[in-house]
């Protein structure tokens, strides 16, 4: 079954695609529309299943979400675009290069890896996907998975983002995310895609992430033939909704130097 997927549109100029985590919707990117779309075209799609996406019926697969990805940047009339991902949206950015790699001008990878998970950490995504397709409520991400999202000083200072993340994660359809931790279990590792880029990269990794490492961040940039880290402060797995000032910053420098050296 063909998806096809909602997506928010804002701006004009170089496209900049970004890619939610998981469990979110294009709503994590409000700021990101907000502070980019003077400057860029910002596009921020919902994940099938996911805000006002459906989820289909196709078996659950991070390859299948590119697709759909690709199929809207189409529907949009956008041929090449500054492809961002987060969490999740990362690991569908990777396989949107390996994919559709004439889509992608730019990669920003932000808060994700690029190895495949490990035994332990598929086993608890299946775990989990089987609790949210029994219980048909988000419980269990309310439980286990937003602890991980946000970073101390968030928790400590920013208790409107950190509510607001909350009810993005209540708000998950469980069984889109039931789907999204199946696809993420089963993805492939992405470190031969990432070193047969062609075009520059930028990742991004929040201090105080839980859930992904700046060692990851850090072999995914050295994997590529052109990228640069960046490691935000006093933010924990959601950099760009815990410093969206400081992301937005960055991915504004990096979207407008590519700008020019595609003219």
């Amino acid at each position: 079954m063909t998806v096809q997927l909602y997506a928010r549109d804002v701006g004009t100029g170089t496209p900049i695609v970004l890619l939610h985590a998981f469990p979110l919707s294009s709503a994590m990117w409000l700021a990101q529309r907000e502070g980019l779309a003077g400057r860029f075209r910002v596009i921020t799609p919902d994940l099938r299943g996911f805000g006002g996406s459906l989820l289909g019926d196709d078996e659950p697969s991070v390859d299948t979400m590119a697709d759909d990805v690709a199929r809207a940047c189409r529907s949009l009339g956008v041929r090449r675009a500054v492809v961002g991902g987060l969490s999740m949206g990362g690991y569908v950015a990777m396989a949107l290069c390996r994919r559709h790699p004439d889509l992608v001008l730019g990669l920003v990878l932000a808060a994700t890896r690029a190895a495949a998970d490990t035994g332990p950490v598929r086993e608890n995504r299946l775990r989990q996907a089987g609790a949210l397709e029994g219980e048909r409520s988000t419980r269990v991400l309310v439980d286990e998975v937003l602890p991980g999202l946000v970073g101390p000083t968030t928790l400590r200072q920013r208790a409107l983002i950190y509510g607001r993340v909350r009810g993005l994660v209540q708000a998950a359809p469980p069984l889109a995310a039931a789907w999204a931790q199946r696809a993420m279990a089963g993805r492939a590792d992405s470190f031969e895609t990432l070193r047969g880029l062609r075009v520059p990269a930028l990742v991004m990794i929040g201090d105080e992430d839980a859930l992904a490492t700046e060692d990851e961040a850090r072999a995914m940039a050295e994997a590529m033939p052109n990228a640069e880290t960046l490691v935000i402060s006093r933010a924990g797995h959601l950099c760009a909704v815990e410093q969206p000032d400081l992301f937005n910053q960055a991915v504004a420098e990096f979207a407008a130097a590519l700008a020019r050296t595609a003219r």
